[in-house]
């Protein structure tokens, strides 16, 4: 396999768009958030939780990232009995979709968010950081209507060509290689060439192909995949890690109440124990991949029944509607969904929330929606498929590294979408903060996976994440 060349000049909205977005007008709360100062935020969020220290809050706001440069958030809008209504990180994504399905801000600016990252976060980074001689690239293994559209940005942005690689994880000749920490990809001419940067959108197991030190600067590096980018068995740690230095600013990530490291055999004791509602995650896979909602005996029954490839789980509280959600310690958290439809349906909803680092700290990059495929039910009758109702990936797995994408269920910030999400400004400042925290979570756990000599601290991470099928992976 061969790289394909990107050069200057090659940017085609229509390439990199879904249909029902290329022309969508921007909804105008969402352009008013997206234009907010940093100062009216933190002004309006700390008017609303005045627990919360503004100082903090702008210092979180400020932060630098070192290795978390983009990111996107799954938060789901939900309440309790009480109507406290909050936003709840799903996840955090260290290679986030969302460019193809985010409205134009400014319709003089036809590139939209994909140029604007490579301006704002990945052009700045590689000015501060020590450089090596070679060219651009991009490789990707999923998303060619985005990973092209971030090659064809690169290029204008940067003002030279881009080598645009396909790199899957089963792939018998793979077009990139590394030599003493340098990536190489085979050129269109098949000639081997020497990368001075990659953007990297992999998102299967990408530690199988890329190492943990590299000389080429690789955005985002496989570490924050590690720490919790690609690793929900992290993620969590870091999340409660952080938080407990955040106890004293009234700030918190707030997540399902997680349980890690189980085994396969522990998992109906926890799910019991949940109520016997609860979502088991393989913590290593994505696109809605490896994710299971279980309701009753049957679905239970089913995921058992299963082999999986890797050797521990989590099991997280399930958000479902208020008469079948789990009981945790913080009681009964449920979907508010959709505003009802003209059928009276309401559909579970989550928010993606792209952001990434600037020179001036992280700020929101893209915004979308997506719902699941059929309506809150109000009592789960036998038979029901609970993920049918709590699901809301639009990813599908075809045949071999191809995939498809349920585009009927997206939701876009526009006009007409928006509205129907039931969201207010308030919710977007919400879930922005929440991004940027559990961002800053995950960026601190891959510093704290680095010694001082910055190398792996594989035996700390062997502690954090006790799986040999992920360790026995990692290419060093």
């Amino acid at each position: 396999m061969k790289a394909q060349l990107v050069q200057p000049g090659q940017f085609e909205p229509a390439d990199h768009w879904y249909a029902k977005a290329l022309n969508a007008t921007i909804h105008p709360m969402i352009a008013f958030f997206l234009h907010l100062e940093e100062d009216r935020i933190i002004k309006r969020y700390c008017h609303l939780h005045p627990k919360v220290k503004a100082d903090t809050l702008r210092s979180l706001l400020s932060y630098k990232p070192k290795h978390f440069l983009w990111a996107g958030a799954d938060l789901m809008h939900v309440t309790n009995e009480e109507g406290n209504r909050k936003m709840v990180v799903i996840e955090n994504n260290s290679c986030p979709s969302g460019q193809k399905s985010m409205p134009l801000l400014d319709d003089n600016k036809e590139q939209g968010g994909y140029r604007l990252l490579m301006e704002r976060t990945i052009k700045p980074q590689l000015r501060i950081r020590k450089r090596i001689p070679g060219e651009l690239a991009v490789i990707y293994d999923k998303n060619p209507m985005e990973t092209l559209g971030y090659a064809r940005a690169m290029a204008d942005a940067f003002g030279e060509p881009v080598h645009y690689v396909a790199c899957y994880h089963d792939d018998p000749d793979p077009a990139i290689r590394f030599k003493d920490g340098v990536l190489f990809a085979r050129g269109e001419d098949g000639q081997w060439r020497q990368i001075r940067a990659a953007f990297r959108y992999l998102t299967q197991r990408p530690w199988t192909r890329l190492p943990i030190h590299t000389k080429t600067a690789i955005f985002n590096p496989i570490i924050a995949c590690l720490a919790g980018g690609r690793n929900k068995m992290l993620a969590s740690k870091a999340y409660d890690l952080f938080n407990g230095e955040l106890a004293n600013s009234g700030l918190e990530i707030l997540t399902p109440e997680t349980i890690w490291d189980v085994s396969k055999e522990e998992i109906p004791l926890w799910v019991r124990k949940m109520g016997g509602q609860a979502v088991v995650k393989n913590p290593y896979s994505n696109a809605g991949q490896g994710v299971f909602t279980i309701v009753n005996e049957a679905e239970l029954e089913a995921f058992m029944a299963l082999d999986f490839h890797y050797e521990r789980f989590i099991v997280q509280s399930l958000i479902g509607n208020y008469n079948w959600s789990s009981a945790g310690s913080r009681g009964k958290l449920y979907h508010i969904g959709t505003v009802p439809s003209s059928k009276g349906n309401t559909y579970v909803a989550d928010l993606r929330m792209m952001v990434s680092a600037t020179e001036e700290g992280i700020r929101p990059l893209c915004i979308y929606a997506r719902r699941a495929n059929r309506p809150l039910a109000d009592h789960i009758e036998e038979g029901h498929n609970s993920w049918e109702m709590l699901g809301t990936n639009l990813s599908i797995k075809e045949e071999g590294n191809n995939w498809g994408s349920d585009t009927n269920r997206l939701m876009l910030m526009d006009r007409r979408d928006f509205n129907k999400l039931g969201l207010g400004l308030d919710d977007l400042v919400d879930a922005y903060i929440q991004t940027v925290l559990s961002l800053v979570a995950i960026d601190r756990m891959a510093e704290m996976l680095f010694n001082s000599k910055h190398r792996f601290r594989a035996r700390l991470f062997r502690s954090l994440d006790d799986d040999n099928t992920l360790i026995n992976e990692l290419v060093m």
